[in-house]
């Protein structure tokens, strides 16, 4: 008796680990770069069915991994990898900046469409000031803002940048992004770090003329911050006035301020942080409620000496503000590892276990993409057997809509070896929905939080179950989801199995 019940609470303890390392609400998404071709496409020039097999490769492998967004860089230099009236073609598409992918295809309707087929938000991502990647040696089109407007042009570092203290570029590049808004269906406008650049050593970014003319006797530095807070806001502003359901999204650099400068900042010694190098004041931000969501770029092992990551995970997640977090991650890093941290995979999956031990409504972001073609270590089975074995919800945003749709009204009828549920909608905003079909056997208690519990999530309003004959009963419920996640309440549980040749 007393070693069943040994046994019986050490399998409850195993079940309850198990639900708690498999949320239900968890970010899970993955850059997907196109500067220099680092994920997609594989290189310049590609037909265009070679590009689209190649994008739905990316989201397949993803997908299988857990992921249920992708983050793709669609304006890498200040460029378009999709129909733009204001910015040419991208030359990582057609190999020269200006033509259109052959056959002609816009990118970026079709990697909209086919991310919405599995039922992952597509965020789109901006480099929001860097022009070209070698001021040298690359070779813009007339319709580059390179030639049509080069007083805004600062040759920084080898590189091309657009001046962020010039408030008529500063409202170009917000032009450029709020475009996309209107004409694409996104699902959030994603910045990376890149604001003003990455200091080089023994050279100074020369705004030497913005700053005379619009500094108005400022501190250099709090004006190059208020420069960049005032695109910020001014952008958020923008996005919410076109459609308030679309998300903003910055990934910064991943030191705010060490606490050597800031009682406020982290126990790091980063050599350049947001604040101070980058003039990003991200805090700031989340406080204004100026962005959605941060995924601050965690690219260290715990046991770094400048930049640990035990610190700087709890760091962050204690300066949200209401706002989400959200950690990037370096898969990257195991790709040319020959020793220490980053060889196998044991550092990257302690990172995540962190993540989810420690931080609700949260997730992360792989960088990159092709880091999972190249890693050696069994990462992937890790991942899609293992860490990520059940799906997850996208955290909902209550400050962006907290209304969730009506229940689903479901029926499901028993014949041969197999249970059809089919359901319907009460949809007044005519909103694009999603459903989650929930299967519990045997009696067991409902319990919505439970992921493994989860056997589809889908646009479609029928779903198939072929298993019904493995267990003595089976009770459904469907949910419905809006488009930012909100769930609706259960729908009435429909029950059965194929001895009774029926349903209740």
């Amino acid at each position: 008796m007393q070693r069943s019940l040994v046994t019986f609470l050490f399998l409850l303890l195993t079940v309850n680990t198990l639900h708690a390392q498999s949320p239900k609400r968890e970010f899970r998404a993955a850059w997907i770069a196109s500067v220099s071709n680092i994920d997609w496409p594989s290189k310049p020039g590609l037909p265009a069915m070679e590009q689209q097999q190649q994008f739905i490769a990316r989201l397949d492998q993803l997908k299988a991994l857990g992921c249920n967004a992708v983050i793709v860089q669609i304006r890498p230099c200040a460029d378009a990898l999709y129909d733009s009236k204001i910015e040419p073609w991208s030359s990582y598409l057609s190999g020269r900046q200006g033509e259109a992918p052959f056959p002609y295809y816009d990118p970026l309707l079709f990697m909209i469409a086919e991310t919405h087929k599995r039922n992952m938000e597509f965020h789109a991502w901006f480099n929001p000031y860097r022009a070209l990647m070698d001021s040298k040696q690359h070779s813009p089109s007339p319709k580059h803002v390179t030639r049509t407007h080069p007083e805004w042009i600062i040759n920084y570092g080898g590189q091309s940048i657009i001046d962020p203290g010039i408030p008529e570029a500063r409202q170009y590049v917000i032009d450029v992004i709020t475009d996309v808004v209107k004409r694409y269906d996104i699902d959030a406008v994603h910045l990376d770090d890149y604001f003003y650049p990455y200091r080089v050593a023994h050279s100074e970014f020369g705004d030497g003329k913005s700053y005379a003319k619009y500094g108005q006797g400022a501190n250099r530095d709090d004006w190059r911050r208020n420069n960049v807070s005032l695109f910020i806001s001014l952008l958020n502003t923008n996005i919410k006035h076109i459609k308030p359901y679309v998300k903003l999204g910055v990934s910064p650099f991943g030191i705010w301020r060490n606490a050597d400068k800031d009682p406020e900042g982290s126990n790091t010694k980063g050599g350049q942080t947001n604040y101070d190098d980058l003039y990003a004041d991200v805090l700031l931000w989340m406080q204004k409620g100026w962005v959605d969501y941060l995924l601050p770029q965690l690219y260290w092992e715990h046991t770094s000496h400048a930049a640990p990551f035990s610190v700087l995970m709890p760091w962050w997640y204690g300066h949200c503000y209401k706002r989400h977090v959200y950690y990037g991650l370096a898969p990257y890093r195991m790709v040319t590892a020959k020793s220490g941290a980053w060889v196998g995979v044991k550092e990257l999956m302690w990172q995540l276990r962190d993540i989810r031990g420690g931080c609700p409504n949260s997730g992360y972001a792989f960088f990159s993409a092709a880091s999972f073609d190249k890693v050696k270590a069994p990462l992937k089975d890790s991942l899609q057997y293992g860490f990520n074995k059940y799906p997850a919800l996208i955290p909902p945003m209550e400050w962006l809509d907290s209304i969730p749709p009506p229940a689903p009204r479901v029926s499901m009828v028993i014949t041969g070896h197999t249970a059809t549920l089919n359901w319907k909608e009460d949809n007044p905003k005519k909103e694009p929905l999603r459903y989650v079909v929930y299967r519990f056997v045997n009696n067991e208690a409902v319990n919505l939080e439970r992921s493994d519990r989860i056997l589809s999530i889908q646009q479609g309003m029928e779903y198939v179950d072929p298993d019904i004959e493995k267990y003595k009963t089976c009770t459904y419920i469907v949910t419905a989801l809006d488009r930012l996640w909100n769930e609706s309440k259960p729908s009435e549980k429909v029950s059965g199995s194929l001895n009774q040749g029926g349903a209740k």
